[in-house]
């Protein structure tokens, strides 16, 4: 039988963590078309609120029901406000292993939002969901997601040489690809002491089941 991730929201003191609604759409497909997002991720551009829509209601749900991974909407607590996703995929439900991405909103870059996000799911997955390892990928210039990962409590394991492929845009609009490498990260549950005390203690979020 299939593995699969329970359907759950995550709580931290600035941020919700909880499974995409269809209400997201259009700030999605807002954030899809930033230009950092299209550089460093293989997300189609243009994006369409089309394609956020199928992301919503196809997507995340056969992941998570197939047991392959799952997608966190993140959102301020205050405001409901979409701040970025959190995404798991390539999940090993034998090994207790998944990999770990995340994408920040422009308006949101610069508040800690994508560590506060991260550690949150790290904690969850090491801690309730007893998971043994999680992976982390990040362009080797994506200096961004390198301090996220590094501030999470990663550990650098090395680097997948010309594994990756950024994206530039031309004045034109044209995108371009461009080889580079990946620096591959990885969270062992014993990395997570003294990384982000307030997330990283026990009592620093609240998971709600069965989220509708």
């Amino acid at each position: 039988m299939t593995s699969t991730f329970p359907n759950i929201s995550i709580s931290t003191e600035r941020l919700v963590l909880r499974p995409l609604d269809e209400d997201d759409v259009p700030a999605l497909a807002e954030m899809m078309n930033d230009e950092q997002v299209g550089a460093w991720t293989d997300v189609p551009q243009p994006y369409t609120e089309d394609r956020a829509r199928t992301w919503i209601l196809d997507h995340a749900p056969a992941e998570r029901v197939a047991g392959r991974g799952l997608d966190f909407a993140v959102a301020e607590f205050l405001t409901q406000r979409l701040v970025g996703v959190v995404q798991l995929a390539k999940t090993d439900w034998h090994v207790r292993s998944t990999e770990m991405s995340y994408i920040v909103a422009p308006w949101a870059r610069g508040e800690g939002y994508a560590s506060e996000a991260a550690l949150a799911t790290a904690q969850w997955l090491l801690g309730d969901q007893k998971f043994e390892r999680i992976e982390l990928r990040t362009a080797a210039d994506n200096t961004a997601s390198q301090q996220v990962a590094q501030k999470i409590g990663c550990i650098s394991e090395g680097v997948l040489r010309g594994a990756c492929i950024a994206h530039v845009r031309a004045d034109d609009g044209t995108w371009s690809d461009v080889r580079t490498d990946y620096i591959v990260w990885s969270l062992l549950p014993e990395d997570l002491d003294g990384a982000g005390e307030q997330l990283a203690d026990p009592g620093g979020f609240t998971t709600f089941p069965d989220w509708n």
